[in-house]
């Protein structure tokens, strides 16, 4: 059972690299900012994901912590940038 545990983690792992990779690809060839900005929130979800799936694989509990600081910051990221964004579509 830990086996088949293992497997799958190993292939989520590998499909939300694949994820980042075509979210990476459409933050820089992104038509509007607003596709940027939803790409660049997508790239700090899929690496959570990333390092959660690290953390269950590898047993080390301390990368959930940075899972945690890591997610603050995106969230307060998210948010300024889509301020920003906004107050430049105003005028």
């Amino acid at each position: 059972m830990e086996d088949l545990l293992r497997t799958v983690l190993y292939g989520a792992l590998f499909v939300h690299i694949i994820l980042l990779l075509i979210v990476l690809w459409q933050v820089w060839l992104g038509a509007h900012v607003v596709d940027r900005l939803v790409g660049a929130d997508l790239i700090v979800t899929l690496t959570l994901g990333v390092i959660v799936l690290m953390t269950l694989i590898q047993e080390k509990h301390i990368y959930m912590d940075v899972a945690l600081g890591l997610a603050a910051l995106g969230f307060v990221g998210t948010i300024a940038l889509s301020k920003y964004i906004a107050d430049e579509q105003m005028f």
